[in-house]
């Protein structure tokens, strides 16, 4: 079967290799030069199975509150008239209970840790190396009372079968030298079974092994509309012409929604930017290797390679992906804070994307109104850590093969 995948993201290039696997045609159409150039570009880097948590919670709907009237915080809000940021904002306050948030929170833990097991695979078989850290993740706080107050959370990861330990700073600092100078840090919750690695660098590799087993890669694409009939898609219009498959699948994150609205399809995704800020380490530094996230400054952090990345801010403010130096140096004052000496601070990168968040926090997945139309889009922060299993999920689907975890909260309805 032809199948065209729309996006290059990591999530499209995950779900083109296990098509590929499956022994079909695969076509991928993106508007940028290169795969891994928007959202999987610089980001967390975080295989994060404990920090899948719900975003809907009982306490949100205030933290929403003080992000319309502050903007020092790390999550913000911006006065919007689009009708659809509205609706979203009504179907996410809905989620916002603590059976909801509970059960929300299981379905992204069940995909995280099915995926992060579907990237080991996939690494194994490819052999591809992305400056993987297999040492788990520490999740920062600054004060005892901080940690307290996470304990629900913590208990929680419990019930779910996720191995977590409370580290005091003495501790941290003999499992890792590179959290000697971070004198801020109190105690933290250790997730052994997290990892880290560089995102783009996995999709990018896995790419040029997609094309060495036969996929076609259309980058410079823009892709305009999807031909269908009353059941069925035919194909896709794009500035370069038109292409014609057997099953299209919709990986394009937040502008997902734009693309299948005119076919009379709604997906609650709400583009959420944030930032991050790349720095060179050196040999006068004293980097960590074991990556994680400060959960006091809501920011976190990953060694990848000879580079330290610090990444912040969750924006709630349309599909603006621009940034002012303002924004960079915030984060590089959070990194310095944290990590004084970790990185060479005056020579950052910085970068801003657009993350697809759904109210519940868990991306649509399957077929959708037509036969042949699949949707693998919406993963919100946690796209890296959820790409592997959702792309294999997707394949599954498509041969009409029951997936190894359920996703009946997942597909559409």
């Amino acid at each position: 079967m032809k199948v065209l995948v729309l996006g290059s993201g990591v999530i499209g290039v995950s779900t083109a290799y296990e098509l590929i696997k499956d022994g079909h045609e695969v076509v991928v159409v993106d508007r940028q030069p290169q795969a891994a150039n928007e959202t999987s570009f610089s980001n967390a880097s975080l295989i994060a199975c404990g920090d899948a948590r719900a975003w809907a919670s009982p306490q949100a709907p205030l933290t929403m509150l003080k992000a319309l009237v502050s903007n020092n915080q790390a999550i913000r809000m911006k006065l919007q008239t689009d009708l659809a940021f509205w609706r979203w904002v009504s179907k996410f306050l809905g989620q916002c209970t603590s059976e909801r948030e509970r059960a929300n929170t299981r379905r992204k833990y069940a995909l995280s840790v099915y995926s992060q097991g579907q990237l080991q695979r996939v690494a194994e078989e490819t052999n591809i190396d992305y400056h993987q850290i297999n040492r788990g993740l520490l999740y920062l706080h600054h004060t005892q009372q901080e940690l307290d107050d996470a304990a629900t959370h913590v208990e929680v990861l419990k019930d779910f079968g996720h191995e977590v330990e409370i580290l005091n700073r003495d501790q941290i600092v003999a499992m890792d030298a590179g959290y000697a100078d971070a004198d801020v840090i109190a105690c933290a919750v250790y997730a052994p079974t997290d990892e880290s690695g560089d995102c783009h660098v996995f999709t990018q590799k896995l790419t040029q092994h997609c094309i060495e087993q036969g996929a076609q890669f259309l980058f410079d694409t823009q892709i305009q509309s999807i031909v269908a009939d009353n059941s069925n898609t035919k194909g896709i219009i794009t500035n370069r012409g038109e292409y014609n498959a057997d099953a299209i699948i919709v990986c394009l994150g937040p502008y997902s929604t734009h693309l299948v609205k005119p076919l009379g399809i709604t997906l609650e995704i709400c583009p959420v930017k944030g930032y991050s800020v790349t720095a060179p380490i050196n040999n006068e530094h004293k980097p960590f290797d074991i990556a994680g996230v400060d959960e006091t400054g809501l920011m976190a952090y990953a060694r990848i390679g000879d580079r330290a990345r610090f990444t912040s801010v969750a924006e709630f403010g349309g599909y603006d992906t621009s940034y002012k130096p303002a924004h960079i140096e915030r984060i590089i004052t959070k990194a310095k804070k944290l990590f004084p000496n970790a990185a060479d601070y005056s020579q950052p990168s910085g970068w801003a994307c657009l993350r697809p968040v759904t109210p519940t926090g868990s991306p649509y997945l399957g077929q959708c109104r037509y036969n042949n139309l699949f949707l693998n889009t919406g993963h919100g922060h946690l796209g890296w850590t959820m790409a592997c299993g959702s792309a294999r999920i997707t394949a599954d689907l498509i041969n009409n093969r029951t997936p190894d975890i359920d996703v009946s909260g997942m597909l559409m309805t």
